[in-house]
C-alpha cells in the first residue's frame, strides 16, 4: 500500500552558512526519503530558513542591512550545499514568508480560543549597557539543573533542561558581558501546565512516535524531581511565547509591540513551506493536511528535543491540527578526536571547502550513512577511517566488480549479456533475497547495518570473481561461454548492489543506470534480471579513490592572505617601528584564543599585576597574571571577553603559575600617551574561538 509522507528537517537559523552538522541531518533524511520514493510512496520533503529573532536583528544591524535583506542573502547561499551533496528537498522556504505569518497567527488564535493563552507581568533580564531586553540566547550562565557553565538562557545543551533565563546562575549578557538587571514587562504564555496539555503529552510522547531513549528522557520532564543542585523541578511549566520590541519576527495579533518568540513560529515554518509548495502546484493545502493517511515525519538533532516533543505537538493538537507521526532524533557529529562540531568554537569540517577540493560528495554520504543508526548517538568523522572505508568499500569492493567484467562484455561479446547458470544463478538469487531485509533496515534508519550487509554481499560477488578468474578464462580455448556467463553474473550483481546503494549514492546510481541502459532503479527491480542479449554501454570509471592530500587540505586551517607592503613613508605607529616581517607559518605557531574572564582579583604584594581566571573553552580554567592593574579594577573585567596567547610556555612567578598571556594595547611611550587597553572581541565571539 502506498504511503503519503510529509517529511522535514530542523530549520537552520538564518545567521550563517550550513555547517557539516546540517549536512549530516539532511543526508540522513534524504536517504530515508529516497528509500520511500523507490518503494513507490508519495513524499513531500521540505525545509526552510529559521529567519526570526533578536540575534538576526542584531547581526543585520552590524552588517548594515535590513533583517529581511540579511536573511535573503543567507538563503541565496543555500543551493550550492544542497545541490552539491545531492539533497532532494522539494521546497526550501523561509519563516518570514507570508504563509508562516498567516499560519502562526492562526495557530495562536486557535490556542487562545481553547483557553490556553494567558498573560502576566514578569521580570525579564535587561542589558543596561545595550538598553534592551535580552533574548534568551544572549543570556548565558550556569545551568540551574546540572551546573554546566556557559549555557543559554532557554535550555541546557548538556542535560536538555528547559528553564527561564532568570533561573540561570551567574548570568551575564553575551552582547556586552554586563550583568543583566531585571525589568518588568507583560508577556504571553502557552499554558503547557494545563492538565489537558500534560495528559495529552504524557500519552503522545510514550506511544511509539519517539525513539525509546528519547521517550524515556522526555518522561522525566513531567513530574517533580530533584535536580543536581538539590532543588526540585516542578514538571511542565507554562511557556513564554512573547518578546518585546525591538524584535524581528511576527507581531502577535491585537498586541502592538509584542512578537512571537522565535521558537513558536519556527516549527510552523514546516507547515508554511509545505503550503507554499502545494500552492505552487495548485494543490489544496487544507485538504492535503486533512487526509487521515498522511504521515508527518521530522528529522532533528538531540539539542532541540524539548521544542519538538513538548511545545510543537501541543501547539498542533490544541489548535486542532495534525500532530507528528514520528520525530527521529540523531546525535552530534564530532571530528577526528571526538570533539563536538561547533561553529562557535571554530571547529568542524567545512562542507563547501570539501566540495571545492573536488572531493566526491558521495564519499561523505556513504561514510556518514555507514555510521548512522536509528538511535540518537553521536558519530565521529575520522579522516583515516573515512579514506580507508571509502577506498576499500566503494572502490575496492563495489566499483571493482563492474571494472573486472565490463571490458570483456564489450570486447568479446559486443556489449551484450549472456545467460546465467550454475553457481552464478545461486549467487544472484542470494543477492535478490536480501532486498526485503535491506529495505527494512533503511526504513528503520539503520543505515550502518544496511551498508554492512551490502558490503558482505559485495564480498561474496568478489569471491565468485576470484574463484572463476575471468582474466584466465579469457585466455583459454573453449571457455568463451563460461566467460560470458561469469561476466554477465558480475554485471547483474553490480546492478543489484547499485539498487541497494542508490539511496546513499544517487548520482553514482544514475551513472550506472546510463551505463547499463536501464530505467531508474526501484526496489521492485531486484526481482527482474536484465536478460540474455541486453545491450550495455561502454564502461567508464565511476569513482576515484580518496587522496590523502585532499584530506590534509580539508583539515588545513584557513590561511591568512599575505600582501606585499606598499612603498610608503616609514613612520612609527604607536611609538615604535613595525617588527620584522614574518611568514604565515610563523604566525600560525601563535595560538590566539578568545577567553572569558570568569574571575579577576588583585595580587597581594604587587601593584602592577591582576590575577585573571580565564575560560578558553577547554572545560577547565587557566590562571594568568597580567600587568594591567593600573588601568582596570578587577570587578570591571569579570564576565568580559578578551584574547589570549594559549600556547605560551607556562611561566612560574613568585605569585603562582601563569598559563598564558592576555593581549593588551598601549603606546610605547606611556608617559606621552598613557593607557593600557585589554583587547575585547566583538559581541558573538565565544570562548575557545581561534583568532586567525
Amino acid at each position: 500500500m502506498s504511503r503519503k509522507l510529509f517529511v522535514t528537517t530542523a530549520l537552520p537559523y538564518a545567521n550563517g552558512n550550513f555547517h557539516i552538522g546540517h549536512i549530516m541531518e539532511y543526508i540522513q533524511a534524504d536517504i530515508w526519503v529516497r528509500v520511500q520514493r523507490m518503494q513507490g510512496h508519495e513524499v513531500n520533503f521540505v525545509g526552510a530558513d529559521d529567519a526570526h529573532g533578536a540575534p538576526i536583528m542584531i547581526a543585520a544591524e552590524k552588517a548594515g542591512k535590513t533583517p529581511q535583506q540579511f536573511v535573503a542573502d543567507i538563503a541565496a547561499g543555500r543551493k550550492p550545499y544542497l545541490d552539491g551533496f545531492h539533497i532532494s528537498f522539494d521546497n526550501w522556504h523561509s519563516t518570514d514568508a507570508p504563509e508562516n505569518h498567516e499560519l502562526a497567527r492562526q495557530i495562536y488564535r486557535d490556542l487562545k480560543a481553547n483557553d490556553l493563552i494567558s498573560s502576566k507581568t514578569i521580570e525579564q533580564f535587561f542589558d543596561p549597557e545595550k538598553s534592551m531586553f535580552l533574548p534568551d540566547r544572549f543570556i548565558k550562565g550556569t545551568c540551574p539543573r546540572c551546573g554546566t557553565k556557559d549555557q543559554y538562557g532557554d535550555n541546557c545543551e548538556n542535560c536538555g533542561a528547559v528553564y527561564a533565563p532568570t533561573d540561570l546562575k551567574n548570568p551575564y549578557s553575551a552582547l556586552s558581558g554586563a550583568t543583566p538587571v531585571l525589568k518588568s514587562s507583560e508577556h504571553f504564555f502557552f499554558r503547557l501546565s494545563d492538565p489537558r496539555c500534560v495528559a495529552f503529552l504524557e500519552q503522545w510522547t510514550q506511544d511509539g512516535k519517539l525513539q525509546e531513549e528519547v521517550a524515556n528522557k522526555v518522561s522525566e520532564w513531567f513530574s517533580p524531581r530533584q535536580n543536581p543542585d538539590g532543588s526540585m523541578s516542578e514538571g511542565l511549566g507554562d511557556w513564554d511565547i512573547s518578546r518585546d520590541a525591538p524584535y524581528f519576527g511576527i507581531e502577535i495579533p491585537d498586541a502592538p509591540g509584542k512578537y512571537f518568540y522565535v521558537w513558536l513560529d519556527a516549527p510552523v515554518g514546516y507547515l508554511a513551506s509545505l503550503k507554499n509548495l502545494l500552492e505552487k502546484r495548485g494543490q489544496d493545502y487544507d485538504a492535503y493536511m486533512a487526509d487521515p493517511a498522511l504521515e508527518q515525519v521530522h528529522f532533528i538533532g538531540k539539542d532541540i528535543i524539548t521544542f519538538h516533543t513538548l511545545f510543537w505537538p501541543a501547539m498542533l493538537h490544541f489548535s486542532g491540527r495534525k500532530t507528528p507521526d514520528n520525530i527521529f532524533v540523531h546525535g552530534f557529529l564530532t571530528v577526528n578526536n571526538g570533539e563536538k562540531m561547533s561553529k562557535s568554537r571554530g571547529t568542524g569540517l567545512d562542507p563547501l571547502k570539501y566540495l571545492g577540493l573536488g572531493m566526491n560528495p558521495e564519499w561523505l554520504r556513504y561514510y556518514l550513512a555507514a555510521k548512522l543508526s536509528s538511535r540518537n548517538e553521536d558519530i565521529d568523522f575520522n579522516a583515516d577511517d573515512f579514506m580507508a572505508r571509502v577506498n576499500s568499500d566503494l572502490v575496492g569492493k563495489y566499483i571493482n566488480i563492474a571494472s573486472r567484467a565490463a571490458g570483456f562484455i564489450a570486447k568479446r561479446f559486443g556489449g551484450k549479456l549472456g545467460e546465467v547458470s550454475g553457481d552464478g544463478d545461486a549467487l544472484l538469487e542470494h543477492l535478490r533475497d536480501a532486498m526485503p531485509s535491506l529495505a527494512e533496515l533503511y526504513a528503520e534508519r539503520e543505515y550502518g547495518k544496511a551498508l554492512r550487509e551490502i558490503m558482505l554481499l559485495a564480498d561474496r560477488v568478489n569471491a565468485y570473481v576470484d574463484q572463476n578468474k575471468p582474466w584466465e578464462l579469457a585466455k583459454q580455448e573453449g571457455m568463451e561461454g563460461h566467460l560470458h556467463d561469469v561476466c554477465t553474473v558480475c554485471i547483474e550483481a553490480f546492478r543489484l548492489l547499485t539498487l541497494y546503494l542508490k539511496p546513499v549514492l544517487p548520482a553514482l546510481a544514475t551513472q550506472v543506470e546510463d551505463f547499463l541502459k536501464i530505467e531508474p532503479l526501484r526496489w521492485s527491480d531486484a526481482a527482474k534480471g536484465l536478460g540474455k542479449g541486453h545491450l550495455i554501454g561502454d564502461y567508464k570509471h565511476l569513482m576515484q579513490r580518496v587522496d590523502i592530500k585532499q584530506l590534509d587540505a580539508l583539515f588545513e586551517p584557513p590561511a591568512l592572505t599575505e600582501q606585499a607592503p606598499e612603498a610608503t613613508e616609514t613612520i612609527a605607529p604607536g611609538g615604535e617601528d613595525i617588527a620584522p616581517v614574518i611568514t604565515i607559518d610563523d604566525f600560525a605557531k601563535i595560538d590566539l584564543r578568545i577567553a572569558q574572564i570568569v574571575n579577576c582579583e588583585a595580587v597581594e604584594g604587587s601593584t602592577k599585576l591582576l590575577r585573571l581566571t580565564l575560560d578558553v573553552g577547554e572545560g577547565k580554567t587557566r590562571n594568568v597574571f597580567s600587568g594591567i592593574a593600573s588601568a582596570y579594577k578587577p570587578e570591571d573585567l569579570v564576565g568580559k571577553l578578551t584574547v589570549m596567547v594559549a600556547n605560551l610556555t607556562p611561566r612560574k612567578m613568585k605569585f603562582g603559575l601563569s598559563e598564558g598571556m592576555v593581549l593588551a594595547a598601549s603606546h610605547a611611550d606611556e608617559k606621552a600617551t598613557p593607557g593600557i587597553y585589554v583587547l575585547n572581541p566583538w559581541p558573538g565571539a565565544q570562548p575557545g574561538m581561534r583568532v586567525r
